[in-house]
Order: C-alpha cells, then structure tokens, then sequence
C-alpha cells in the first residue's frame, strides 16, 4: 500500500511545499488540490481552525474518494482580541494577499509598543477517510510578537512580521529549517504523523 497518497486540502502551493519537507522522512506522497481537476472549492464556514479543517477535510474527501488531510491555520493578535483568527487569509477582504493583510495589521497595530504586540499562529489539522469521517484532529500553536515593518523574504503569509522573541528573527529570515522545528504547522505535524503512521499500518 506504500507510499500512503494523501491529498492535502489546499491550492496553496507554498504551505504544500512546507508540509511537504515536513513529511520528507516518511513514505507518504502528498498532493494538493491544484493537482486534481475534479476537486471542489470547500466554503470556510466554521468558527474555529479545527471546524474549518474538518470540513476541508471531510467534504473534499467525500467528494473525491480519498483521503484527505485538512489544515487550516492562522494568526491571532492579543492586542485585536484574537483576530485575524480564522479570517487571516482574508483579512483585507475578499481579494487579499499577503502584502495587504501585513499591511492592514501593521496598521491596526499602530505604534504600539513590543510587549503589546504579542500574537499567536495556530494549526489544526484533521484527516479524514474516503467516506468523509475524520479520523485525527491535533492543534499546536507558536507564539511570537508582530514587527513594525517586513523582514526576510521566506514563508508566506505573516512570516515577515511574526518574529521568534528568542531568535530576534521573523520566520521571514528563520528559512525552512528552522521553522520546520518551531512553527506551529510543524508542532502540530509531530502530533499528527504518529496518529496517520499508526493509522497506516492498520490498513495494511
């Protein structure tokens, strides 16, 4: 049965890169979306990361016989009462990109000193079955404090402004090895890959 396929629920080509490294050492072969013609878009409709993962991962599944893994994840700011949260893609309205949800926090956030400046990433990922029941839900999350400008130019999203306090450095500048360890996409992937091995071999 090796390699397991796993579809990863997402079009996102860099967060397919970064889960990609992270499963490097084990013979499971991910593909995304963007590499099936028949997958659907799934409506971001829960209120939290772990029913928006549910359902990217229950309703793809179901609807292509596979299975799937679906992660959702985001940035929440203390000083904004948690949000972006589950909006993070989607901060700056419906045609968001990156530059301009940084943009958009970096001025809600103002002038705001460092020790308000305190956030947190989150990830859930869950794995459903062919039929669509899910089989693994793990969260982890990364805490961190937003800058007042960009810096470094790798990962995706809010990496240039979410900086490590211990490091002094942005997953911006961290680079993949790094954040493989200390991300929260990462955190939650050491609690995920022992659940899909033990899985895995119960199919075989």
């Amino acid at each position: 049965m090796y390699p397991f396929r796993l579809v990863v629920g997402t079009r996102n080509e860099k967060k397919l890169r970064e889960l990609k490294y992270l499963f490097t050492p084990y013979d499971v072969n991910l593909s995304s979306l963007a590499e099936i013609p028949d997958s659907i878009d799934v409506e971001e409709t829960g209120t939290t990361f772990q029913e928006n993962a549910n359902l990217k991962a229950s309703q793809q599944a179901l609807h292509l016989r596979q299975w799937v893994l679906g992660e959702d994840s985001g940035l929440s700011v203390d000083a904004l009462d948690g949000a972006p949260g589950v909006y993070s893609a989607r901060f700056s309205g419906e045609h968001a990109t990156d530059e301009s949800n940084n943009a958009l926090l970096l001025e809600k956030l103002g002038d705001l000193p460092p020790e308000q400046r305190t956030a947190w990433y989150t990830c859930h990922m869950a794995l459903s079955d062919p039929l669509g029941k899910v089989h693994i839900n793990c969260e982890a999350r990364c805490y961190g404090r937003i800058l007042t400008e960009e810096k470094g130019t790798g990962g995706f999203g809010y990496d240039p402004i979410f900086e490590i306090p211990e490091f002094h450095l942005t997953f911006g500048e961290l680079g993949d090895t790094v954040k493989s360890i200390l991300s929260h996409r990462a955190r939650a992937n050491r609690k995920f890959v022992p659940q899909l091995l033990s899985l895995i071999n119960q199919l075989q």
